[in-house]
């Protein structure tokens, strides 16, 4: 296959259907060759969080020295972005060389009448062979949708799971209380292998230290820390940060939002578990790597006068984390908020945690077939009194906010990552 033909068998042939459950990734990858026994991996889950981690700990390792593998889902543009080796996507020519030995690793088990893969599973089939072909030193591999049943977690022996914030979301597949959410994300977690946990809640904390004690992992969690914040400004935060094992000065943080203070210390504390893993750091290496980690789509300003910023909120936990975020940086700015939803998240509640820093709306709609219409949300989630205006399609809605925001203001993309992706490709393409 070549590269459109790659893509038309994941989204033609196998289409988008979730179907939870290890038995067809387990038979994929001894197809494949179990490429991920080969490979040694940092796994990564949580609600919101994850991908900031993964970003960071890929910036950090490279920087250190190792050729570091990034696996991350969903993509904002193309699928190229799933598949990070030292930053760099993987090529066009590449993803489809590898798609076409998935493909025939499936087709495989179809004639000897087994299950076929989701998409979500070749893709992750694919990324353990592209990684292992490429023979890179570590992996990072983000979870892509809860912990115990996510084709992830075919991963045996990772050198360190990671589990960043938990909160309620996918639900229909998690489950309806935090406790089952966390049980869930805390399926990751293997046989003596060490955890690091994102400080939260004493009754998650607790679900997860009992996963952990269970299967005799060392668990680490960096409650007692002493932070300082020095600056915090859309170019970036400096803060002192102090805990019973790691201490830092002025470190420079770019990614933005009061949240990621706290995900950035809990990859420091990844990072005391990464020394001790064969990993050897130093402080200049995880300064420096920190200092360098992009997130695109993640409070991620695009333009200046107005100001445009990008944020993949798409849960309420997200959205909240926002609100924090309009706070700090942009509490005298007049906000025209552009938001667009998928039908089956709790949107009543993040229209409701962010349209009281909006000036002016823009509904829209996400360019997915779970999106719910523009004029729908308007309906349910608008202020009488709230100037807003209805444009289904992106580009138009981005327009129509440029046409009603001065050159002081701010506009806020949010509600969907299908959204910012196309939206974060259009800007480009006309800035």
């Amino acid at each position: 296959m070549n590269y459109q033909e790659s893509i038309h068998y994941l989204e033609k042939e196998i289409g988008f259907a979730s179907c939870p459950g290890l038995e067809r990734i387990t038979d994929l990858m001894e197809k494949l060759g179990n490429p991920e026994k080969k490979l040694k991996i940092i796994h990564v889950a949580g609600t919101n969080g994850k991908g900031s981690a993964t970003a960071l700990l890929c910036s950090i390792l490279q920087e250190g020295g190792y050729r570091t593998a990034g696996y991350t889902s969903p993509h904002l543009a193309s699928y190229n972005e799933r598949f990070l080796i030292n930053g760099e996507e993987i090529s066009d020519d590449a993803f489809a060389r590898i798609l076409t030995k998935t493909k025939d690793a499936c087709l495989e088990l179809t004639a000897e009448g087994k299950d076929v893969p989701t998409l979500f599973e070749v893709i992750t089939g694919a990324a353990f062979l592209y990684f292992a072909e490429e023979g890179v030193d570590i992996a990072v591999i983000e979870v892509g949708l809860g912990g115990t049943y996510d084709a992830t977690n075919i991963v045996e022996n990772p050198i360190l799971s990671v589990i960043m914030s938990i909160s309620m979301d996918h639900t229909e597949f998690l489950g309806n209380t935090i406790e089952q959410i966390a049980k869930e994300k805390a399926g990751i977690i293997k046989e003596s292998c060490p955890v690091v946990l994102y400080s939260q809640e004493e009754l998650v904390y607790n679900i997860v230290k009992k996963q952990a004690d269970g299967l005799n992992a060392p668990l680490y969690c960096p409650k007692e820390t002493a932070v300082k914040i020095h600056s915090q400004t859309i170019d970036g935060t400096v803060f002192d940060v102090k805990s019973p094992s790691f201490a830092y000065d002025n470190l420079y943080l770019p990614l933005l939002g009061q949240h990621q203070i706290q995900n950035c210390i809990t990859i420091l504390e990844a990072c005391q578990v990464i020394k001790k893993s064969g990993f050897p750091l130093t402080e200049s290496q995880i300064r420096t790597g920190i200092s360098n980690t992009f997130w695109a789509g993640r409070m991620e300003v695009c333009k200046k006068h107005p100001m445009v910023v990008l944020d993949g909120a798409h849960n309420v936990d997200g959205i909240r984390q926002l609100a924090e975020s309009i706070k700090t940086y942009f509490k005298d700015k007049k906000i025209t908020i552009i938001l667009g939803v998928l039908g089956d998240k709790e949107y009543e509640k993040m229209a409701e945690l962010i349209m009281p820093f909006a000036s002016q709306v823009v509904f829209t709609e996400p360019h997915s077939e779970r999106k719910l219409d523009a004029q729908t949300l308007a309906d349910i989630v608008c202020c009488k009194e709230l100037p807003f205006f209805i444009e289904p399609e992106l580009e138009h809605a981005y327009q129509k906010a440029l046409e009603i925001t001065d050159t002081n203001g701010v506009i806020i993309c949010c509600g969907s990552l299908y959204m910012i992706g196309a939206l974060r490709s259009y800007i480009f393409s006309v800035e």
